[in-house]
């Protein structure tokens, strides 16, 4: 053979394995990105059935003094592992069968803006979910009583509005006047037929008392603020004023005949502006609003709304323990059920 037939002989050999061996670098290169783009693909998001929003916890999340999230806490989430959502308050926790919850924060705000960035995050899929806004609350003592958990039919905004002083005013006359324009953010229907599952599923709840509260009670001559708890609906009023006196409750009653909506039966600081956020992104049909109530809205006949503010050592209303879990004990009875019948409820709420 010719040395230039062998050199070309020795090329075209030569080619071959670096041709191969070009060809497993590739191919073993390729796996290797694909299990890194395996490995780095996010999780998928977690499926929501039920989020329970609770606005404060007063210590840890289980083991000492209970807020409004540690019964909740303590039946569905104590091995859950906290999933941290930049811009809410607290972690978001999420049991095996989608139910999820996490302490929004006080005030219509605070709350609002943590269920903005819950509901934003990628790591959950809210597409179907059903909301449960649930914490404490007062009620005026001429339709509630301590103890007692409520589910709204109305959410009322407190704070939209005007206001001026009373001596500035027609004596005996409201001194409240609804701005235009927040027609659409100031009142919210909840969905009736989800209202009747809550009370066809919860109206029988065996709820805990306190020899205290029972003694509180009768401090006021209402026949409603003497009755033992029990579960009702009614409009809940939305207010960041924490207010108190037979006068402003008078006015939260005005406000709400003025909308059209229920009696004024519990005064809280979140649910309208946490549903209003709900709302923008998935609707209202699956929004639920439950509070138990721990004061009442004035002081008793025989005290100013100065004192009813202030109590002296002793004299504040008893049940705020027994409340809590009651509002858990309530709430609990249509979450189990809504995720035990996800089939039905998937789609939407059935008819009662």
């Amino acid at each position: 053979m010719s040395s230039s037939k062998s050199s070309l002989f020795a090329a075209r050999w030569l080619a071959v394995p670096a041709a191969a061996l070009l060809f497993t670098a590739c191919a073993s290169t390729s796996s290797t990105s694909t299990t890194t783009a395996a490995a780095q693909a996010p999780a998928a998001p977690v499926k929501v059935k039920v989020f329970v929003a609770a606005m404060f916890e007063i210590g840890k999340n289980t083991g000492d003094r209970a807020g409004e999230f540690q019964h909740w806490y303590e039946r569905y989430w104590k091995d859950a592992k906290p999933i941290a959502v930049p811009g809410a308050l607290q972690p978001v926790y999420c049991n095996a069968d989608g139910v999820c919850g996490s302490v929004l924060g006080m005030g219509k705000v605070n709350s609002s803006s943590s269920m903005q960035a819950i509901l934003l995050n990628p790591q959950f899929d809210f597409s179907q979910s059903y909301y449960v806004i649930s914490g404490v609350a007062g009620t005026p003592p001429s339709r509630g009583t301590i103890g007692e958990v409520s589910w709204a039919t109305w959410l009322v905004d407190y704070d939209l509005g005007h206001r001026w002083a009373p001596e500035e005013n027609k004596p005996g006359e409201p001194t409240f006047m609804p701005r235009k324009g927040y027609e659409e953010y100031r009142r919210f229907r909840l969905n009736p037929d989800l209202v009747g599952w809550a009370m066809k599923l919860s109206a029988d709840t065996p709820l805990k008392d306190s020899e205290s509260a029972r003694k509180y009670r009768l401090r006021y001559p209402d026949a409603a603020a003497r009755r033992a708890p029990f579960v009702g609906t009614g409009t809940h009023m939305t207010g960041d004023t924490f207010f108190h006196g037979p006068g402003m409750s008078k006015q939260a009653q005005y406000i709400a005949k003025l909308y059209g909506a229920d009696d004024y039966v519990i005064t809280e600081m979140e649910a309208a502006a946490i549903t209003l956020v709900i709302k923008r992104t998935h609707g209202t049909d699956r929004v639920m609003s439950l509070r138990g109530a721990v004061n009442f809205d004035q002081g008793n006949p025989k005290e100013t709304t100065l004192q009813h503010l202030d109590p002296a050592p002793g004299e504040t209303a008893g049940g705020f323990a027994e409340t809590v879990e009651n509002i858990e004990l309530v709430g609990s009875r249509v979450v189990d059920h809504i995720v035990a019948n996800w089939s039905t409820w998937s789609g939407g709420v059935p008819k009662p």
